[in-house]
């Protein structure tokens, strides 16, 4: 039986990580090893422990918000104690840049695209700041003009066919994700030109970005922030890994493909991890409905297909690939028939089978 609990369990999730890396960096010690357990094995914890975490519509105008401007007091925070706060030994600082690396991409980034997707012009702008701080301003345009619209195609960087480890599918949606959002841009400003080209900005934030981390703590300060950010891109990328592995929408006789639907996303309903990244494993219904909010998320297993386990434990199944290829192609096989010689494309008119119900991994 699920427990429930108040709202504030929600913001705890999303902001607790927060505090407790902030101080890590001023007051080092036992507190550094503290924020890095508020970031892994308590998230194991919680979910293990089925405490759901209950969101109220009222959290989806102030949490992210907060969650947003928290995120730029823990990169500085981060920024300058690894590269320059001499009371943090080695250990410490290795710890603390893991701590803060796994927040930045965990909950930055989930909190980054819930914003980008709102109408309100100056929380799309916050969201863009977030990925620019990050050095990856461009996932904004690729993710809303390329993702959102190839998401289960080959012609999608970020959703990765079955069969295709992490770290092959990682060296190249780099490289894509950049060169297709850029293109898109290129084509909607053909007809919708207006302002300062996005990739401008995007450019213009990282080297703003780069420019503060060197005020802030030097040479050393700027390869801490490539590293953070790095970290954060690689879990970013991560998780439309996960998300989309091997689910691919079918074409008909005339090349239409289908619209995205339930079977198209992968699912972790872990309410803890799910609150940790504002409801951003909840995929299937973001992806049917982009504009809705992450308090109304909802999931429904019996047409949802659901990862075995939380995206933080799956994250790391994925970085081990043929670990991962034993527990998820399976699942891919059973739930969605594939061609095999066609490296995952669907096969044309095919009938989804049922949502796989095991979770042994």
């Amino acid at each position: 039986m699920t427990a429930r609990a108040s709202s504030s369990t929600f913001a705890l999730a999303s902001l607790g990580p927060a505090i407790l890396l902030g101080i890590s960096a001023y007051a080092g010690g036992i507190y550094v090893y503290l924020g890095l357990l508020g970031i892994t094995a308590l998230v194991l914890i919680a979910d293990k422990s089925g405490l759901a975490a209950a969101s109220t519509p009222r959290q989806g105008y102030w949490l992210p918000r907060l969650v947003g401007l928290s995120h730029f007091a823990v990169l500085t925070a981060g920024v300058w104690a690894i590269g320059l706060n001499a009371g943090l030994d080695l250990a410490e600082k290795a710890a603390l840049f893991l701590g803060i690396g796994l927040y930045l991409g965990q909950v930055s980034n989930a909190c980054a695209h819930e914003l980008i997707h709102r109408n309100n012009r100056s929380l799309r702008a916050l969201g863009t700041a977030i990925y620019c701080s990050l050095l990856n301003g461009q996932h904004v345009s690729a993710h809303m003009l390329v993702h959102h619209v190839h998401a289960g195609t080959a012609r999608d960087p970020n959703s990765a066919p079955i069969g295709q480890g992490f770290w092959r599918f990682f060296s190249r949606v780099v490289v894509r994700e950049f060169r297709e959002g850029l293109l898109a841009e290129n084509k909607r400003r053909q007809t919708h030109a207006s302002g300062l080209h996005p990739y401008a900005i995007y450019i213009s934030g990282a080297l703003l970005s780069l420019g503060a981390a060197y005020l802030l703590s030097g040479f050393a300060g700027l390869l801490v922030l490539l590293g953070l950010s790095a970290h954060a891109q690689m879990q970013l990328m991560l998780s439309d890994y996960l998300q989309h592995y091997g689910l691919r929408r079918q074409t008909d006789e005339n090349g239409r493909t289908e619209p995205m639907g339930p079977h198209h996303s992968w699912n972790a309903p872990h309410a803890y991890s799910a609150a940790l990244m504002l409801n951003a494993p909840l995929h299937s219904d973001h992806h049917m409905n982009p504009a809705r909010p992450f308090p109304d998320l909802r999931h429904d297993a019996e047409v949802m297909p659901t990862l075995p386990r939380s995206v933080p434990v799956m994250g790391a199944i994925a970085l081990i690939p043929p670990w991962w290829r034993k527990v998820m192609d399976p699942r891919v096989r059973e739930y969605q028939p594939v061609d095999a010689a066609y490296h995952g494309n669907v096969i044309r008119n095919a009938t989804p089978a049922p949502v796989p119900k095991t979770s042994n991994l």
